[in-house]
């Protein structure tokens, strides 16, 4: 026991927790923790709680159902952004293929900072507003 608290997962408020889910599933390659899979059979797809777990079974994101979401107004501050996720890829080339994909899921683009030598950069909005950055590390 290492005396502190264990990170479980983060999780991200959304009045559709199905579509966001699905939004980083695809782009980050993840899977949902067992019974939070789509429904099958037809029936109403009404989980107002979901998490995704990476390919060694960790939890890495959840999603809760909110009745209302104000969407950030950042970089401007009159709706603060609160959290913003960070993923990384290894070089320029990838960071292109990933802005790619990360739109044809439906995130927005931003912010387009790629011209920055020491960090190149998008900022997005995922489908619920959530900024999150890919760059290059």
């Amino acid at each position: 026991m290492s005396g502190y608290p264990r990170l479980l997962h983060t999780v991200l408020d959304s009045t559709n927790p199905r579509e966001l889910a699905e939004f980083y599933r695809q782009l980050l390659g993840l899977r949902y923790r067992p019974g939070d899979e789509p429904p099958t059979d037809g029936t109403a797809d009404d989980r107002d709680w979901l998490v995704l777990r990476d390919s060694d079974g960790a939890a890495q994101l959840a999603f809760q159902l909110v009745d209302r979401l104000p969407r950030t107004t950042w970089p401007r501050h009159d709706v603060p952004m609160q959290l913003h996720l960070d993923f990384t890829v290894p070089d320029a080339s990838e960071l292109e293929r990933q802005r790619a994909r990360a739109e044809a899921l439906g995130a927005e683009l931003l912010i387009d900072r790629t011209d920055d030598p020491d960090e190149p950069l998008y900022v997005f909005a995922d489908p619920s507003g959530h900024p999150f950055c890919i760059f290059v590390a």
